[in-house]
């Protein structure tokens, strides 16, 4: 017996009003900095002004997030369609502390595309020793939530940009 004719059996159906191939507008959910909601946003809709669903503070500020493990974690799961810029410091690092202006300037340049995080290693030595890093100022770039380039040492603004649109063009 075919499944059509077997009672209870499940048939699909189409029903007559669906259209055959609808677009779904693409969007880019980030994690909010102030309460860690999730947020999407439309394609086409500045990003750089939404706000947050939950709190109602704005998604993207311009300025790099200081984030902990477990919120690395959460926004690497949680970010779709935009990438990451994670820069793993020290307080007692000279070229840390050197390249923290230039890499707030580079924030202001990167997002909505680029979210920026930064991640103390001496706070947080775990997250640092799980993603590998040997020296710093390390810079992660991370989009679907794996490392898709890295690189160490200080550098200026204008480089960190070039770098994360290259290795995004690239990956």
């Amino acid at each position: 017996m075919r499944a059509k004719e077997r009672p209870g059996a499940y048939i699909p159906v189409r029903p007559s009003h669906a259209m055959p191939c609808q677009r779904v507008p693409a969007v880019k959910q980030y994690l909010c900095p102030h309460c860690a909601a999730a947020n999407r946003v439309p394609e086409g809709r500045d990003a750089g002004q939404a706000k947050c669903g939950k709190c109602h503070e704005l998604l993207l500020t311009g300025a790099p997030v200081e984030v902990t493990g477990a919120q690395l974690a959460a926004h690497r799961a949680g970010t779709k369609g935009a990438a990451l810029l994670l820069d793993v410091w020290a307080p007692r690092c000279g070229p840390c502390r050197s390249m923290a202006p230039q890499f707030a300037q580079a924030a202001k340049a990167l997002e909505p595309d680029v979210r920026l995080l930064k991640l103390n290693s001496d706070a947080e030595p775990a997250a640092a020793s799980a993603l590998g890093v040997s020296g710093i100022p390390a810079l992660f770039l991370i989009r679907d939530g794996k490392v898709i380039a890295q690189t160490a040492g200080a550098m200026p603004a204008t480089q960190i940009v070039a770098w994360a649109r290259g290795a995004l063009a690239a990956g």
